[in-house]
C-alpha cells in the first residue's frame, strides 16, 4: 500500500484532498499543516508527499536543506507538487527541489491519482501544461537567501526581525531587499514582493 503525506496550510483543503485519495485508491493516507510536517512524517514514513505549491508554508519543502526539508522529505520520499502555469516561479522552486510529479491544479482528480501511482512507482509525472510552462520560464531572478529575506518582508517582518531570524546583519538585509528589488524590476520593497508573489518565486 503506498503511503502518502498531503501537506497544507489549510484544513478544508487537505481533508479534501485526503478525502479523495481514500476513496480512489489502496493509499494509507495522512495529512497536517506545516508546524506538525516532520511528526506526521516520521510516524507514517511516507512513500509520496504531495505539496501545494502556493500555499504558506511550502517553502519549509521547497527551499534550502534545513531539517524541516529533512524531516519531511526523507531519502525515499518523492516530491509530488501541485501547481499552475500561472506561477512559473513556483514551478522553477518545485524543480530545483527535485519534484518528481507536477499537477495541474486545474486538472481532473484523476490525473492526481495516476501521478502518485507513478512517482510511487519510481518514474516521473509532469501534466502537460506545467511542463509546457516550466520550459518557457526563464531562470528564477532571486537567490535563496533573497528569496528567505523577501518572503519574510512578506510576511510583515521588520529588518531587525529578519537579521534576528537568519543569522545576518541589518545592513546585510537591506541589501538583499535592495537587490532584489532591483533584479524584478521593482520602485519599492512593497512593488518586489507583490511582483515576487505573483510568479511565485516567494
Amino acid at each position: 500500500m503506498t503511503r502518502i503525506l498531503v501537506l497544507h496550510s489549510v484544513n478544508l483543503l487537505r481533508s479534501a484532498l485526503t478525502a479523495l485519495l481514500r476513496a480512489e485508491g489502496p493509499f494509507d493516507v495522512a495529512a497536517a499543516a506545516w508546524p506538525g510536517a516532520e511528526e506526521q512524517a516520521e510516524s507514517l514514513q511516507p512513500d509520496v508527499c504531495v505539496v501545494d505549491v502556493d500555499c504558506p508554508g511550502a517553502s519549509a519543502v521547497l527551499d534550502g536543506d534545513g531539517p524541516a526539508r529533512t524531516g519531511v522529505l526523507g531519502r525515499n520520499t518523492a516530491l509530488l507538487v501541485l501547481a499552475t502555469a500561472a506561477r512559473p516561479g513556483s514551478l522553477r522552486r518545485a524543480f530545483q527541489a527535485e519534484a518528481h510529479g507536477y499537477v495541474d491544479k486545474d486538472g481532473s482528480p484523476g490525473r492526481l491519482v495516476q501521478a502518485i501511482h507513478k512517482v510511487a512507482g519510481g518514474e516521473r509525472s509532469v501534466d502537460a501544461s506545467l511542463a509546457s510552462a516550466l520550459l518557457e520560464n526563464g531562470s528564477m531572478p532571486l537567490t535563496g537567501r533573497e528569496r528567505s529575506v523577501l518572503a519574510r518582508a512578506a510576511n510583515g517582518d521588520s529588518v531587525a526581525e529578519i537579521a534576528h531570524a537568519l543569522h545576518l546583519a541589518r545592513g546585510t538585509v537591506r541589501n538583499y531587499i535592495a537587490s532584489a528589488t532591483r533584479k524584478v524590476g521593482a520602485r519599492n520593497r512593497v512593488d518586489a514582493i507583490r511582483i515576487s508573489r505573483q510568479a511565485g518565486w516567494v
